[in-house]
């Protein structure tokens, strides 16, 4: 849609990042201000910054300014640019670092010849897409064994202040077999950005990944153009090109503090704990991105919310549960199996990975539950049978080879490494399992299985 070149300065208010307008339409003539498009905002000293449309009440527009408004009085002048906040998106943008406005962060060239597409476009149709059937490799046993990452699955890491999600988002990154992978980060402190992209350059991975930051020092609204971007991103990929995208987002909680700021700006009545009543709608917005297209690449979702004082109820993972598929909880370090969930996991399971994979996943959180009752029962002086003792083994070597968070290893490994576990502490008879899975993957029945067929090749 073209514009005039017509610059608007009835300016009425400037209230926190929020601007407003009269935009007189004339001559029976619609508005030049369209729901999300971008305006350049020029002050008294000639500096121009961007702003959004975020509200239209007849001819009175109120805009989001990006970068704040310091310095920005009622004589500005408004023009508006007739189109949605864009993103570069081409292969230069692969191996780079961006700003929340999408400009380049790393010192690298400037990609202004580079295509652009917009942000913030709708979900994809639920007819094209494909019902998820591929599993994501992680290296992170707590996932990939007992909560499988399913490839275009939308999944939280719900976690609390100074647990290290970040360090194990950066882990995923690395180990995942994705083709690209798209970090977002919002509000993050420098440390954390540098964290991220020398975690990604040291692993050999940065040259198959885009990151946008908003650090904790840019202007808090801006926090709500990342997400729009990566996925904007991602999606390009996997149409066009037909990528297996990852995108990975931190944080969630971070991003819906920056609409509850915007929605007080705008003296909107908020609805729960300060936050505004379209929270449920804004998520999901972005975390149905998600999507198995028909006939191109994927799109997968991981994200980290962080919920103040652990609490559940909390209107950001509140509302997150009943949008995705599942949740990963991160408690001391550790993936607790208990409070995870991939809804998903059954599509792959035993279907493209080992034919032991859900039994064995199933035994060992059941032994692992009853491994906590013997803790309980211990830390009140009840007596212990043999049986609780050997539980209580298996609790310490569960935490241990697999909860904790720095454990890296590949999905057949770990599989082999709980059977390795399993016989340390148990019996086969103990396991109660199907006989013909103990025969061919028990340690000790399996060296046995393989010396009888040595056996049997010598004598035929």
């Amino acid at each position: 849609m073209s514009q005039p070149l017509s610059h608007y300065r009835n300016i009425l208010s400037i209230v926190g990042g929020i601007v407003r307008v009269r935009v007189p339409s004339g001559d029976g003539q619609p508005t030049p201000a369209r729901f999300r498009d971008i305006a350049s905002l020029r002050k008294a000293n000639g500096e121009t910054v961007l702003a959004q449309v975020i509200r239209i009440d007849d001819d009175v527009v109120s805009l989001q300014v990006f970068g704040g408004t310091a310095g920005l009085t009622t004589r500005a002048s408004v023009r508006f640019l007739g189109h949605p906040m864009q993103v570069t998106c081409s292969q230069n943008v692969l191996g780079r670092a961006f700003n929340s406005l999408g400009e380049p962060m790393d010192r690298g060239p400037a990609l202004t010849e580079d295509r652009r597409v917009d942000i913030g476009g709708p979900s994809v149709n639920p007819m094209r897409r494909v019902m998820p059937s591929r599993m994501i490799r992680t290296d992170v046993p707590m996932i990939d064994v007992f909560n499988t990452l399913v490839e275009s699955q939308k999944i939280p890491i719900f976690s609390v202040a100074g647990e290290p999600y970040n360090a194990l988002l950066a882990r995923i990154a690395i180990h995942a077999d994705a083709d690209v992978v798209v970090f977002g980060g919002m509000g993050l402190i420098f440390d954390d950005y540098h964290y991220f992209r020398q975690r990604f350059l040291d692993a050999g991975v940065f040259a198959h990944t885009v990151m946008f930051a908003n650090l904790a020092s840019d202007s808090v609204v801006e926090r709500l153009l990342v997400p729009d971007m990566a996925l904007a991103v991602a999606e390009r990929f996997a149409v066009e090109e037909g990528k297996r995208v990852l995108v990975l987002l931190t944080d969630m909680t971070a991003f819906a503090d920056a609409l509850k700021e915007v929605g007080i700006s705008m003296e909107r009545v908020p609805s729960n704990r300060g936050h505004m009543g379209d929270l449920y709608s804004q998520l999901a917005r972005r975390y149905e991105k998600a999507c198995d297209f028909h006939g191109a690449g994927s799109v997968t979702v991981l994200t980290v919310t962080t919920m103040p004082g652990d609490d559940i109820t909390h209107p950001v993972p509140d509302n997150t549960g009943y949008i995705t598929e599942g949740q990963f909880y991160l408690r001391n370090g550790q993936i607790d199996p208990f409070g995870s969930l991939s809804r998903l996991k059954q599509r792959v399971i035993g279907k493209s990975t080992r034919e032991d994979h859900g039994a064995l996943m199933n035994t060992m959180i059941r032994l692992y539950a009853g491994a906590r009752d013997a803790q309980q029962k211990r830390a009140m002086a009840f007596e212990l049978s043999k049986f609780d003792e050997k539980l209580l083994r298996f609790g310490d070597l569960f935490e241990t080879r697999f909860m904790d968070v720095s454990v890296s290893l590949s999905l057949e490994r770990a599989l082999d490494l709980a059977w390795e576990t399993l016989a340390e502490c148990f019996e086969p008879q103990e396991l109660v399992m199907r006989q013909q899975l103990i025969d061919k993957y028990f340690p000790g029945k399996k060296r046995q299985r393989d010396e009888e067929d040595s056996t049997h090749d010598l004598a035929s």
